[in-house]
């Protein structure tokens, strides 16, 4: 990866002047992990900021009875931090894994603070994609407080037939997986899938799913209590 050109693609970064990109270039740290390393975990103090340069990572909020929910998957070439980089000792509300090999560019709080107080425009993109996130998080919380488990389990069927040109769908998501993005169990997630199966909604093979009836998924996803 050409870390300049890298920087110069993304939204946050691609304003800036050549020396700028130069300078904060020089200023990160690669590094590299491998899927299911953790790169943080709840609770430590964690001043960084970071972009994928390759794989993706995966904020995880895990329960006191160890039920985990998965907040934000952050994919090549999207930023994330943690709160310590804006709030100084301030701990992980969540931890981060790596769901895909991945190579990070890291910035520490005190070697990108200058930049962003330099350059005004860094700084103000950098503030919308942080209300971006806000939404983002409120709209897991919409869900997590008015939408049934059938509901969130079809939207996350719906958001992963979106990536496919067809019904087909690999199940490369374990049971315990789909459970943590939609905050619920496995057992939970089981027998909602066999009651899609039983109402032909979804067909399940050891392999794949195959939807069947996309308008009832559609509608399943819609619902609230």
């Amino acid at each position: 990866m050409e870390t300049n050109n890298f920087l110069a693609q993304n939204q946050i970064f691609s304003h800036l002047d050549k020396s700028v990109l130069k300078k904060i270039e020089a200023s990160a740290q690669k590094r590299y992990f491998q899927a299911g390393e953790w790169i943080v975990h709840h609770g430590d103090v964690w001043p960084y900021l970071f972009i994928v340069g390759k794989g993706e990572v995966t904020a995880v909020k895990e329960s006191a009875e160890g039920r985990s929910l998965t907040l934000v998957a952050v994919k090549a070439g999207e930023i994330f931090w943690g709160l310590a980089f804006f709030l100084e000792n301030a701990p992980m509300p969540a931890g981060l894994t790596v769901s895909q090999d991945c190579e990070l560019l890291l910035w520490s709080r005190e070697t990108l603070l200058p930049s962003l107080l330099e350059n005004g425009r860094l700084s103000w993109e950098l503030s919308c994609l942080m209300i971006q996130r806000v939404l983002f998080a409120s709209e897991i919380v919409e869900k997590l407080a008015f939408q049934p488990v059938a509901g969130r389990l079809a939207h996350l069927l719906l958001d992963q037939s979106s990536d496919n040109s067809s019904e087909q769908l690999p199940r490369d998501l374990t049971l315990d997986e789909m459970a943590a993005r939609i905050g619920s169990t496995r057992e939970m997630v089981c027998r909602f899938l066999h009651r899609f199966s039983d109402d032909g909604i979804i067909h399940i093979t050891r392999t794949e799913f195959s939807v069947t009836d996309r308008k009832k998924l559609q509608d399943l996803a819609q619902k609230v209590k």
